[in-house]
């Protein structure tokens, strides 16, 4: 119900070298050949896209996975396909994700050819040993080259993805880690803490460490949730001593240099999702496609999951994804959207949040107090009506 005219395209490269250890996304090696075909699946969707209503693109996320095993060729015929189809404002935003170990200088000068304006790299950590035990297949030097490639091609806006609270990890390597990166003076930071996912490596290994931890049990395999706060707490004041501000629970940038795409998804604009298993939503219309890459080469068009939301799902959607941001959600924006007032819907728990010093109404905003920021998600369930 916002952003009308205004579309995000987000497409999906779920290839890799090695999958991590903490990995659940979408994403696997492959070989060669299922490479080139996906490619070409995926440009035939991209073309084929129709709506109800044509968009200007205002920003474009090639996400994975590792983007960056595509080649200089293949990142061309992808965009070929993205221009064959739709407008692109003048100043769209173009990000690439991209694995250290996986970069070249030719390949980041055809990167920028395309119009990719925006890379994030994922680092993790400045630890060897902590990349070795995440499953990395980079080293803190091989970061540092390539990272240096991609300034030397011109690349201008670089996000640098962290995490903390990693099996082993202490308070001073995370501070190392900050500091190091911090100190490259990258355009935008992530950090987030490690979640330890079904379906994973990492879950075999922290299952029950985990779940300790979760009731506050001592256990020496994973960092205490004291700590993990600690690194929290930490992370906000480094990176603030560098110039950058926290605009969102997990990410940091320089005045200018917010993530367009991301706070997209967290203000509800439209976007559509190319490749396996990319989710969309068109106006009140949620849908995915395949997570099946047989189905998805074959052609499978079909949207899956498909849901028609109804003015109370986009209702707590805008309060639990808005009040991620530290601008939080604008009071008269809701009333406009939904011909209701946010404290008609949500009074009771915003004077509970209130009292209890988790939330704060300020410039016509509701956004979460600092002592909230720290205990985000309980507060944002809340909102759930």
């Amino acid at each position: 119900m916002s952003g009308q005219g205004e579309l995000e395209l987000y497409v999906h490269i779920p290839f890799c070298i090695k999958k991590c250890r903490y990995c659940d996304f979408l994403s696997a090696p492959a070989s060669a050949y299922t490479r080139e075909v996906y490619l070409k699946r995926l440009c035939r969707q991209i073309r084929n896209f129709r709506a109800e209503e044509e968009y200007e693109i205002r920003s474009i996320f090639i996400g994975g996975g590792t983007p960056s095993l595509l080649s200089g060729d293949e990142m061309k015929l992808l965009f070929e396909s993205i221009h064959d189809r739709f407008v692109l404002d003048p100043g769209v935003e173009i990000t690439a994700e991209c694995n250290p170990g996986t970069l070249t200088p030719e390949k980041l000068s055809a990167y920028a050819s395309c119009g990719i304006n925006r890379l994030s790299i994922g680092l993790q950590s400045a630890d060897d040993q902590e990349l070795k035990l995440l499953g990395r297949i980079h080293t803190w030097d091989e970061f540092l080259r390539n990272y240096e490639a991609a300034r030397e091609a011109g690349f201008q806006n670089i996000n640098i993805d962290l995490m903390s609270a990693l099996p082993g990890q202490t308070i001073s390597s995370w501070e190392r880690t900050l500091t190091l990166t911090a100190q490259l003076h990258p355009e935008h930071i992530s950090a987030y803490s490690l979640i330890i996912e079904e379906g994973t490596p990492f879950y075999e290994m922290y299952a029950d460490a985990e779940d300790k931890r979760s009731r506050g049990l001592d256990q020496p395999m994973l960092p205490t949730e004291e700590t993990e706060r600690e690194m929290y707490w930490l992370t906000d004041s480094i990176l603030s001593s560098h110039g950058m501000h926290r605009y969102e629970i997990s990410n940091y940038a320089l005045p200018g240099y917010e993530c367009i795409h991301n706070i997209g998804y967290w203000r509800r604009i439209p976007y559509a999702g190319f490749g396996l298993g990319a989710a969309s939503l068109i106006g009140s219309r949620r849908y995915r496609m395949t997570e099946d890459l047989d189905a998805y080469l074959r052609g499978d068009d079909s949207e899956k999951d498909v849901v028609l939301l109804s003015q109370k799902d986009e209702e707590e959607e805008t309060m639990f994804l808005g009040l991620r941001m530290t601008e939080g959600v604008s009071l008269d924006e809701f009333r406009k959207t939904f011909g209701v007032s946010m404290y008609s819907l949500y009074g009771s728990t915003i004077e509970k949040l209130r009292s209890l010093g988790l939330i704060e109404a300020a410039g016509g905003r509701l956004r979460l107090t600092a002592k909230g920021t720290d205990v985000s998600n309980p507060v944002l369930a809340e909102f759930l009506l």
